[in-house]
């Protein structure tokens, strides 16, 4: 682990140079033991592919004549986390997400399928034909860069971004897949969309998908996209 210096309030500790699954799995552990702790001063836990982002009030961290906060917060940190285990990981979630592929819903399917000469409904299959793992939710509220990709049908992103994206929007982008939650610009290629309403401020839980989290993505017609109750 290596800890360092994020401006004055926050503190990153890099535990890998990959995004891989081991490395997705200490990222997890190293969250869960951080949240779980008492470390003083501790105002938020931002995991991403690779590090852990532990943001902190300096005036919260209980401080000794010898040490910054900054330095009070690793020490306490690598104390908490010398001996983390992956082995104590919960099981992971399953989440199917119904989708409808191609037409006005995925604008970019049969462009994606001709790029790797194949046919629009083995694009669907490949898609379709795998579980995804949730490695990081971040660029807006709920967005899951969702790894496990088929390699081929990995697809660089639109050279051209879109002004405006639908919410739901089931898209590409280079070897991940994700799913737009709010209508915003994005550049990945759009394939489809699911009618689950993957981020609500409402609900107790508001995004449908968290770090660690397993997805498969389920194909449906567009009658039943039409007809999908609303949650």
């Amino acid at each position: 682990m290596h800890f360092s210096p994020l401006g004055d309030l926050a503190v990153t500790i890099t535990l890998g140079t990959a995004i891989d699954e081991p490395t997705h799995r200490l990222v997890r552990a190293v969250t869960r033991a951080i949240m779980a702790s008492d470390i003083s001063g501790v105002t938020d836990i931002v995991p991403a592919f690779a590090s852990v982002t532990v943001h902190y009030d300096p005036l919260r961290i209980r401080r000794t004549d010898s040490q910054s906060p900054y330095e009070q917060l690793v020490s306490a940190l690598r104390g908490l986390l010398d001996g983390v285990r992956v082995e104590d990981l919960p099981e992971p979630r399953l989440v199917e997400i119904p989708v409808c592929y191609g037409g006005s819903l995925g604008p970019d399917l049969t462009d994606l399928a001709e790029q790797h000469n194949l046919s629009t409904d083995e694009v669907v299959r490949l898609h379709s034909g795998v579980v995804y793992l949730v490695y990081m939710v971040g660029f807006m509220p709920g967005f899951a860069y969702l790894g496990g990709l088929p390699e081929r049908i990995a697809t660089p992103r639109r050279a051209s971004p879109r002004t405006a994206v639908p919410a739901g929007s089931v898209g590409i982008g280079g070897q991940q897949s994700g799913v737009y939650p709010l209508e915003s610009p994005g550049g990945w290629n759009l394939i489809g969309r699911t009618p689950l309403q993957i981020f609500d401020i409402t609900r107790d839980e508001q995004t449908l998908l968290a770090t660690g989290d397993r997805v498969r993505f389920v194909p449906i017609t567009l009658r039943q996209f039409k007809s999908w109750p609303a949650t």
